[in-house]
């Protein structure tokens, strides 16, 4: 049997923000913009911003125990994480109350997180 032909899905387009750079109505301000930021900070920041995006990429599939600042910990099976780590998808969340199928942690909520080697 053929593959079914796939649905088209709309984009979804902001509008351009009421400054020139066209930001959307995002501020892109990058720390090159702020004074007193050496270039060895920022070097050190991008190093260290790459090994958080590699270990996230390694991370996808594995079950994982979170660490939340209400002392409560849970483990789940990690999915993936949103560009600017404001939450982390996770599949199979066991909570004290029960198991979720898939759910979102916010990184606001979570202390620390790991996965077993």
């Amino acid at each position: 049997m053929a593959d079914p032909i796939p649905i088209p899905v709309g984009i979804l387009r902001l509008p351009r923000g009421p400054d020139s750079s066209g930001s959307r109505g995002f501020s892109r301000r990058h720390s090159r913009d702020i004074p007193g930021v050496s270039p060895d900070v920022q070097g050190a920041r991008a190093a260290l911003r790459e090994r958080f995006l590699r270990l996230l990429g390694f991370a996808r599939g594995r079950p994982a125990r979170f660490s939340l600042w209400n002392g409560i910990g849970v483990d789940a099976v990690f999915g993936s994480a949103d560009v600017e780590s404001v939450a982390f998808q996770v599949d199979s969340l066991r909570t004290p109350l029960g198991i979720q199928g898939s759910a979102l942690l916010r990184c606001s909520d979570v202390l620390a997180f790991s996965f077993p080697l």
